[in-house]
């Protein structure tokens, strides 16, 4: 669902005329974002639905879930790194989370996906400790310059923006607090890659 969308359907639902000053308050976000959103067709993630469904007092998600497309993805409570074979092992606890497919960037049935809980605060304000994170799993794709990955490096589990430089792997964190490391040539082969974030489902905690 696009911004424009969600504003249609509010306005429907509550006969009055949402503008964009109104659901940036909603959203908690500027109305030049927006804006900017509406422009570029962003989609709506399902802590934003949540968010309108509580300031507008309307139903726009879990009571009306059957108007979604949805895509019942593994959702791991708890995850874990297995790196000394190169594999990477999600715990056994697991439950089907729904989630409508028009949320999930670049859905795709053939594609597998993943939901795991975001942890630390390297990634904020992009992704706060707590968010779910749906994870579209590697396929041995090229790493796409400054996009958001889940890997396993040295034993270590995470999420950070991935960019390669000739052939050296650069990782960034969203929060300046934390320094830009780089994996050089020699030790690429260490890093496994589990997948790209898709889409972040913020928590409202």
């Amino acid at each position: 669902m696009k911004l424009d969308e969600l504003i249609t359907i509010i306005t429907n639902q509550t006969g009055t005329a949402v503008n964009q000053s109104l659901l940036a308050e909603c959203l908690g976000i500027t109305r030049q974002t927006v804006s900017n959103r509406i422009k570029n067709d962003s989609e709506v993630t399902v802590s934003e639905l949540k968010k309108a469904e509580k300031f507008f007092n309307i139903n726009l998600l879990y009571n009306n879930i059957h108007d979604f497309n949805l895509a019942y993805i593994d959702y791991y409570t708890d995850v874990f790194a297995s790196c000394g074979n190169g594999s990477i092992v999600f715990s056994s606890e697991k439950t089907k989370l729904p989630i409508p497919a028009s949320l999930i960037k670049g859905y795709s049935k053939n594609k597998l996906y993943s939901v795991i809980n975001a942890s630390g605060n390297s990634m904020s304000p992009t992704i706060n400790n707590g968010d779910k994170l749906i994870v579209e799993h590697w396929n041995g794709d090229q790493i796409q310059d400054n996009k958001i990955y889940v890997f396993c490096y040295n034993n270590e589990f995470f999420v950070k923006r991935l960019s390669k430089n000739i052939d050296e792997i650069i990782i960034k964190s969203d929060n300046p607090e934390y320094r830009v490391r780089t994996i050089e040539a020699d030790a690429v082969s260490d890093l496994i890659l589990i997948g790209k974030i898709v889409t972040t489902i913020q928590s409202l905690d």
